[in-house]
């Protein structure tokens, strides 16, 4: 009867909670300013990169770190750096299996139009044009990194 009682309460504890949500680190640099404003005649080179990092707090907590970096040039020069580190203290009621794809996966898809917001606010702010982050396909990356750890040669 205790296992039923169990699985009942499981049954109504949500699969994904997230806690808190937090800037963790930001920086903006505009190295230039305020010459390079005058040669922003056309959009900037965009160099992105993101990357998703979860830990193991306690029990079923877990705290998954989504970073992302952004340059952006103007006629060989930079206009712009951003650094963001936006994270989630999470608590998990799923299949284990399922664990590592959520942290990967879904939890930086919950939270990603969060930093998204906190980015083009920060560049408007700065003075510069405002830029639009695009969705970001989580589900390939997480497949890469996959990859990445299966084509890796064993010990």
């Amino acid at each position: 009867m205790s296992e039923e009682n169990n699985n009942q309460e499981n049954a109504n504890v949500p699969a994904i909670v997230i806690n808190t949500q937090y800037v963790k680190d930001l920086s903006l640099e505009i190295p230039f300013a305020p010459e390079i404003f005058r040669e922003i005649n056309s959009a900037p080179k965009m160099d992105i990169n993101v990357d998703v990092k979860a830990e193991h707090l306690h029990d079923n907590f877990f705290n998954v770190s989504l970073s992302i970096k952004m340059d952006g040039d103007v006629n060989e020069k930079k206009l712009f750096i951003l650094e963001l580190v936006y994270a989630a203290v999470v608590s998990l009621n799923v299949p284990q299996e399922h664990v590592e794809p959520v942290l990967l996966v879904e939890i930086p898809r919950m939270i990603f139009p969060f930093a998204r917001s906190i980015i083009t606010n920060n560049l408007v702010e700065g003075g510069l044009p405002p830029f639009m982050l695009n969705p970001i396909d989580f589900v390939a990356m997480y497949q890469a990194r996959k990859n990445a750890q299966d084509n890796q040669p064993k010990d």
